[in-house]
């Protein structure tokens, strides 16, 4: 399909979009930071561990105290190219109350590596983790991965991964579910988007290899989606591929009515919200019905 400049623009720019982004992006530091100071100190608080060699291979972990926990994982958004995981650090408080410990991973950005090396270190985390339940004893049966954004699109990619590829002592499912909140999973659109593909460097091999929609997910672990009620229509095309493409595998949608693109990941924050429900139900059952 033909994409033009200008479509894409309006369609996949999302600073562009939400004017106060910047503010928005003050407030997830600022929250990120608080966070930290408050639990640095805890127990099961280990602060960027290195899970790789690799630039940016390393990730917070966050304890609920309960041996044997469910463990999610949280990958950031940032188109692939910006943010850091210390501005996420806030998303592990509804897990913790609902004793499931959280990961919050950070990789290398774009134009640094491409988006296929990211993919290949956020597996290189999930491996590291499910070898390191002596450290941080969680159930490694359990862990659900999910994302925002681009992090989002990086979590479907990971329950598309073949683990024992990747790794012999690797189950098929090591990601068991996936929490997915306004992903790209249709990487075609944004090889006419210059103002982001300068950096990410697509091309038509590339934008096949990883579009996570057009990909067959590992069988019987389920996702839930979600996109912002005043997100473009082309977020709303991309959410709903899932659904489409992954019958199998979908779970249900969230309506997130009133939000955008970045307000969307915020209103978890809120214990009874039903996105937050939905995702504490997955990550402590993560099967399909």
């Amino acid at each position: 399909m033909s994409y033009s400049v200008e479509f894409c623009e309006r369609e996949y720019n999302n600073r562009l979009l939400v004017p106060e982004h910047a503010a928005i992006f003050k407030r997830w530091a600022d929250a990120g930071k608080q966070f930290r100071n408050i639990h640095q100190n805890d127990p099961g608080t280990h602060l960027h561990c290195a899970y790789a060699e690799s630039d940016g291979s390393t990730l917070d972990y966050f304890s609920s105290g309960v041996p044997g926990a469910p463990l999610f994982v949280f990958i950031h958004g940032g188109y692939w190219r910006s943010l850091d995981k210390h501005d996420f650090s806030w998303v592990a408080g509804p897990f913790l109350a609902a004793h499931i410990d959280v990961a919050v991973v950070n990789y290398a950005l774009c134009p640094q590596v491409s988006i296929e090396d990211i993919v290949r270190q956020l597996m290189e985390a999930c491996t590291w983790l499910y070898r390191s339940t002596d450290t941080f004893a969680f159930d490694r049966e359990l862990i659900t991965v999910g994302g925002h954004s681009a992090g989002a699109h990086l979590a479907a990619m990971l329950l598309c991964a073949q683990w024992p590829m990747w790794a012999t002592d690797l189950p098929p499912d090591l990601a068991k579910a996936a929490l997915l909140v306004s992903g790209i999973y249709d990487l075609e659109p944004l090889l006419s988007a210059p103002f982001v593909n300068g950096d990410l460097k697509l091309d038509a091999a590339s934008v096949a290899r990883l579009s996570a929609a057009y990909l067959p997910p590992q069988s019987g672990c389920p996702a839930i989606t979600a996109v912002g009620g005043s997100e473009s229509s082309e977020f709303k095309r991309q959410n709903q591929l899932i659904a489409q493409h992954w019958p199998n595998n979908f779970l249900e949608d969230i309506p997130m009515p009133g939000t955008d693109h970045f307000t969307v990941v915020a209103a978890p924050l809120n214990d009874n919200h039903p996105l937050t429900r939905a995702a504490i139900a997955l990550c402590l059952r993560p099967t399909l019905p």
